[in-house]
């Protein structure tokens, strides 16, 4: 595994992770109460605390995190800018669609680095209470008009495909990252694809909403 490999990807994630945290205390703004505003932000809290730990880890390695995360940037911000929610609805489904469909493929490229930085990797991405709440909440939206689970369906294959948009991008620009995903020395990003696809639409069937 080389050293510009771990690098890459420890870039990606902390972006991903500083991005997170600046969007969902943004967006807790827009939860119906205080409650779920005050659950908002302390998921926001916690994806600032898993930068600080990639950050520090990228310092260990003698990169500034800075310079490890500008690759990512354009792309990571283009897909976050092109998929503003509208209202507490979409905040809970791009949580639920979205951020699960990224952590999917750094997980699968997460899966051929060595310790300590795979087990960093996988432990910073969302836990299944993140995953849950979103979920209950859109389950009640639907339960309180039936007719929210056609905009929802429609707003969470956006996200999906603007998801894998970028991320064929992130992969296509960066050789090592690339490298990362192949199986039996074949890249199979058609086999990559076809997995996340999979895993959305068991997450829709969940949540009640139509692929």
């Amino acid at each position: 595994m080389s050293a510009s490999a771990v690098v890459d990807l420890l870039g990606l994630v902390a972006f991903g992770e500083l991005l997170a945290f600046e969007r969902m205390a943004g967006d807790a703004r827009l939860a119906p109460d205080l409650r779920r505003r005050a659950a908002l932000n302390e998921m926001a809290a916690a994806e600032v605390a898993n930068y600080r730990r990639l950050a520090d880890r990228l310092s260990e390695l003698g990169v500034p995190p800075e310079d490890a995360m500008a690759p990512y940037v354009e792309p990571v911000q283009a897909y976050h800018d092109s998929t503003e929610p509208r209202d507490w609805a979409e905040v809970v489904t791009k949580a639920y669609v979205g951020d699960a469909i990224t952590d999917d493929f750094v997980r699968e490229i997460a899966d051929a680095l060595a310790e300590p930085d795979r087990a960093l990797v996988l432990d910073v991405l969302h836990d299944f209470r993140y995953a849950d709440f979103a979920a209950a909440e859109i389950r009640m939206a639907v339960a309180d008009d039936p007719r929210v689970a056609g905009r929802l369906s429609m707003w969470a294959r956006r996200l999906v495909g603007e998801a894998l948009s970028q991320a064929g991008r992130v992969a296509a620009e960066r050789a090592t990252l690339t490298a990362l995903i192949a199986r039996d020395g074949r890249v199979d990003v058609p086999g990559l694809f076809g997995r996340l696809t999979a895993a959305h639409t068991a997450r829709m069937t969940a949540a009640g909403l139509n692929n």
